[in-house]
C-alpha cells in the first residue's frame, strides 16, 4: 500500500520515478511508493517536469495540482497532490491497480 501523508495543502504521494523508460505512465506500487516511469532523461529538471505531468494525467487532475517538493535528484521523491483529501487520493490510486 502506498504510504500517503496529509499536508495542509493537499496530500504527499511518495513517488519511485524511472527516468529514461520506453514510455511515459504509471507502474504500480513498489515498497509503499507509487511507481512512475518517463521517456524523459534525468537532466536540468526535465524528467521531474514528466514525472508530475504523468501523475496528474493518470490520477485524471491539473498539471498546477501536482507539485515536487522533495529528492530533485533521487529517483525516491514526494510530489505534494493539491485540492485532494487522502481518502479521494487512495481511490484514485486504486483505479491504477
Amino acid at each position: 500500500m502506498i504510504e500517503l501523508t496529509e499536508h495542509p495543502e493537499g496530500v504527499v504521494l511518495p513517488v519511485r520515478a524511472q527516468a529514461g523508460a520506453s514510455k511515459n505512465g504509471i507502474r504500480g506500487e513498489q515498497n509503499g511508493m507509487l511507481k512512475v516511469s518517463v521517456t524523459q532523461i534525468a537532466e536540468k529538471g526535465k524528467a521531474n517536469k514528466a514525472l508530475a505531468e504523468t501523475i496528474a494525467k493518470g490520477l485524471g487532475m491539473k498539471k498546477s495540482q501536482v507539485e515536487l517538493l522533495t529528492s530533485e535528484t533521487q529517483s525516491q521523491k514526494k510530489f505534494l497532490i493539491r485540492g485532494i483529501s487522502r481518502q479521494e487520493l487512495e481511490s484514485k490510486l486504486a483505479e491504477k491497480k
